[in-house]
């Protein structure tokens, strides 16, 4: 049985955890980040030190001429501090996110907190109802920033987004799961050569964090070229909620919060290896048939190591899927029925 990454999803193997130098709980915080002090408005609505407040931002609305807004939960703390907003569901169908929102929301007191949390557990309202990861236009929000407020829906969608919660806040955790018919590992992805990114992804304390520029037109791209450190956050898969992955995604991101000296946490977790990847490659079939899964993702694995087989219904002249290097598999296909030249596991090197 190959070995598995350390995570509450899975069992530990490996005692290896990298130190964070500070600890909030110890007086300061471990990141030295802004103290924002001018007035926090959100779609028009301000939100006083010591206040939290629900806003809903129009977005548009159905055919039916059913109106929808963007909810968001505004929580400022009593003292300056960064602002830090937290989303989920930009692909509407990646619900584990809009979990781990709520429970964080449980958990914030403003009287305890410096600066702000922006909370949005629904970005992409549109897609969340059609339990799709896509807008109506078949457009993906994630790839339609920084958007137009004169464009596609996806676009003034992402505009949106951008003006009234990115504008405002210093940093931002952003919360996804693999598509549909794959399962993602936790794992967490940043541009790792950016000072202020790397203090926030390993404050996040995730088993993997990969190395990783953003996709054009990405959430992550916009935020970059506005010099604003975002921890992006890969766990489960779409559709469900997960509840180990749930708890892997609350606690790192309490740990940035904390890290940063917005607030303190009863429980924050223990952070897990921070092992850094910036090599990855899929491993295709390379014939239709029924795939056999043998090495699930977060298994390390040696190159070469067969992760699962290709065949018919009767197991006979079976294709096999190799690993091409030794390290994790970060991700797998969940559905059998596969055809040629489709992505069937994610390796990250190690």
């Amino acid at each position: 049985m190959s070995p598995v990454i350390s995570s509450p999803l899975l069992r530990r193997t490996s005692p290896e955890v990298l130190p964070v130098t500070r600890s909030i709980s110890e007086g300061e915080p471990a990141i030295v980040a802004p103290k924002v002090r001018r007035a926090l408005v959100v779609n028009g609505v301000a939100v006083e030190p010591g206040e939290r407040r629900r806003v809903e931002i129009p977005v548009g609305g159905l055919p039916t001429q059913t109106p929808l807004g963007l909810p968001v939960e505004i929580v400022r703390g009593v003292e300056p501090g960064p602002r830090v907003w937290v989303s989920a569901a930009l692909h509407g169908d990646e619900v584990n996110g809009v979990e781990i929102v709520r429970a964080l929301l449980d958990e914030l007191d403003p009287k305890k907190m410096c600066g702000a949390v922006i909370a949005v557990p629904i970005v992409n309202v549109f897609g969340f109802i059609n339990q799709s990861r896509y807008l109506p236009d078949r457009r993906d929000l994630n790839r339609s920033f920084p958007g137009s407020k004169k464009g596609s829906l996806a676009g003034r969608l992402a505009r949106l987004f951008l003006d009234e919660i990115v504008g405002r806040c210093t940093h931002g955790i952003d919360l996804h799961t693999a598509a549909v018919g794959r399962y993602n590992f936790p794992h967490v992805r940043g541009d790792l050569s950016d000072g202020p990114t790397r203090q926030i992804l390993e404050a996040f304390g995730a088993d993997v964090m990969m190395d990783a520029a953003p996709p054009r037109g990405s959430l992550r791209q916009t935020a970059a070229k506005k010099k604003i450190p975002i921890v992006l956050f890969e766990g489960g898969e779409a559709l469900r909620f997960d509840r180990p992955v749930v708890e892997v995604g609350l606690a790192g991101t309490k740990r940035v919060l904390e890290a940063l000296g917005v607030t303190t946490f009863k429980d924050s977790g223990t952070p897990g290896a921070r092992r850094e990847s910036s090599q990855t490659s899929w491993v295709r079939a390379r014939r239709a048939g029924i795939l056999r899964v043998e090495v699930e993702s977060g298994v390390f694995v040696k190159k070469g190591q067969r992760l699962g087989t290709v065949g018919d219904a009767f197991d006979t002249s079976a294709a096999p899927l190799k690993a091409p290097f030794d390290g994790i598999v970060l991700s797998h296909v969940t559905h059998p029925l596969v055809h040629q030249g489709e992505a069937m596991f994610h390796v990250a090197k190690l």
